[in-house]
């Protein structure tokens, strides 16, 4: 027969299985939630800049006024060269007044 201090021992590492049975759980969770929202955020932002594309395709907005905005935007260089915009140059640092 199993002294009270086994049972407890017992008991104790059980208590820790599960709690980290719990953990990874809820981290399950975290991560699938955080998947979700990052498919909703590229859903969302296919869908304005289909939105966007089709009233310029249409006239309804001018496609200088979108480049533009896009030329103001984007700065990675493969990112410009989709829409035929000028690469930007690195900005040097200003030298320090003394």
């Amino acid at each position: 027969m199993a002294t009270i201090e086994e049972r407890i021992a017992a008991l104790e590492a059980k208590l820790k299985q599960e709690k980290a049975k719990k953990q990874q759980i809820e981290a399950r969770k975290r991560a699938a939630e955080s998947k979700a929202k990052r498919s909703q955020d590229t859903r969302r932002k296919i869908l304005v800049g289909a939105a966007i594309l089709a009233k310029v395709e249409r006239g309804e907005w001018p496609q200088d006024k979108l480049l533009a905005l896009l030329d103001a935007s984007l700065t990675r260089a493969d990112d410009r060269a989709l829409f035929d915009l000028p690469a930007v140059q690195p900005q040097q640092p200003a030298p320090a007044q003394a």
